[in-house]
This record gives C-alpha cells, sequence and structure tokens, in this order.
C-alpha cells in the first residue's frame, strides 16, 4: 500500500541527496583538472591576463537557483500533503511529558508508551505536552511534530505497514529525553477494535519488554526526586 508522505519525503530526501553527490563530483573533478593544468611545474610564470568571464558567472548563478527552486518544490509538495488531514481521519490524542508518550481515543480508551492503530486507515492525531516542549517522532512514517504546552498542534499519516515501529522524542526536554521511547503498533482492524472497546487501561507496557526496566524506572524516579530536592534548596 502506497504512503502519499512516505513517498514525497524520501524523493525529497534523494533529490537532494542526488544533487550533492552531483555537485561533490563535479567540484572535485573541477579541482583535480586546475590543479593539473595550472601546477607550478607546467606555468612557472603566474598568467595575470584573466580578468572575468561573464558567461561563467551566469551559468552559476543561474544553476543553483533552479537546484534551490527544485528542492523547495518537493518541500513544499510534501509540506501540503503533511497539513492536508483528510476529514474521514481516526483520531488520537498524544500527550507528551517527562519522560513518556500517553494516547487517548475517540472512545475515552488510554494507554501509556503503547500507541495501537488499525491497518490501512488514515489517523490525526492531536498532540499537548504537559510540561516542556518535546517532538512527536514516527521515522517508519517519516511525520514529526512539536507538543508545545498550551497549544494543540496537529499532524497525521496513513496506517500503510503492518508490525511495530518506533516512537521517539525528537526535541530535548530533560534529563531523561533519551528514555522517552514509545511503541507503534499497526495490526488488522478486527484486532485493533477489539482491543480499543476492552474496558481495561493499557499502562506500563515497557515492563513485558525488557528485565532491565525497573533499573531504568528507578534511575528516572531517582533523577526526578533529585531535581525536587535540588529545586527546594535553590528556594531556600
Amino acid at each position: 500500500m502506497t504512503n502519499p508522505i512516505i513517498n514525497l519525503v524520501d524523493g525529497s530526501f534523494i533529490f537532494i541527496i542526488a544533487i550533492s553527490v552531483l555537485l561533490l563530483i563535479g567540484v572535485t573533478l573541477a579541482m583535480l583538472y586546475f590543479c593539473f593544468r595550472y601546477s607550478e611545474k607546467r606555468n612557472p610564470q603566474a598568467d595575470q591576463s584573466i580578468t572575468g568571464n561573464t558567461t561563467l558567472e551566469v551559468i552559476w548563478t543561474v544553476i543553483p537557483l533552479f537546484l534551490v527552486l527544485g528542492m523547495f518544490f518537493y518541500g513544499w509538495e510534501g509540506f501540503k500533503v503533511m497539513r492536508n488531514i483528510p476529514e474521514n481521519a481516526m483520531m488520537v490524542k498524544v500527550t507528551g511529558k517527562m519522560w513518556a508518550w500517553s494516547f487517548e481515543y475517540e472512545n475515552g480508551k488510554k494507554s501509556d508508551t503503547l500507541l495501537y492503530l488499525p491497518y490501512a486507515k488514515d489517523v490525526r492525531f492531536e498532540l499537548h505536552s504537559s510540561d516542556v516542549i518535546h517532538s512527536f517522532y514516527v521515522p517508519a512514517f517519516r511525520v514529526k511534530e512539536d507538543c508545545v504546552p498550551g497549544r494543540t498542534n496537529k499532524m497525521w499519516f496513513n496506517t500503510s505497514r503492518m508490525g511495530e515501529f518506533d516512537i521517539l522524542c525528537a526535541e530535548y526536554c530533560g534529563m531523561n529525553h533519551a528514555y522517552m521511547l514509545g511503541k507503534l503498533r499497526i495490526v488488522p482492524e478486527e484486532e485493533f477494535n477489539e482491543w480499543v472497546n476492552k474496558k481495561d487501561t493499557v499502562q506500563n507496557t515497557q515492563q513485558s519488554q525488557s528485565p532491565s526496566v525497573d533499573t531504568t524506572k528507578k534511575v528516572i524516579t531517582d533523577t526526578v526526586k533529585l531535581k525536587s530536592d535540588t529545586t527546594f534548596i535553590r528556594q531556600k
């Protein structure tokens, strides 16, 4: 199944990389040619007759202009798709907090760390923060948007891939920023409907994923306590 956001972001990336490689090859070849052609052995006396070349100046002005416009075109096409949220998209509320993600569905179902979504659906995210600026980043679907306190940001993507994918925070948000991880699990629609309609609330899903999570949680708790103690000392 095709995903417009992934296709446009990857296309822009490949386009910019291709231009960069061509420029690197061109500059390197020109440098080697000039090193050979105008070496001191071949030209013991410096040639002072070269004063300028209007044609070359026009060329190296016009070509970069078109390259930059091409990059802008690809970027703008991707930006329009990212901002044009489908009207029938299902909605999920995302809240970032130090240092975890929480998700709330339209029926009130809540989940910490683990984001369940049905396959082949357009999903709209309303992004919030309960403390500092975070950035909701799902690399597999090429989307990233900031969660800003006191403000609601929006983004969307189509769940065109089945499986489990990483959720990261792409904005430094404090001492345990690196621990602000989550999982996106895309499953068949029937399985999602069964899960989302259960009355239980999914929390602390990382406990079942790694035996070292208790240690990580203790580090986070101790860090928060240390930070609070430091604040208290400063206030005194």
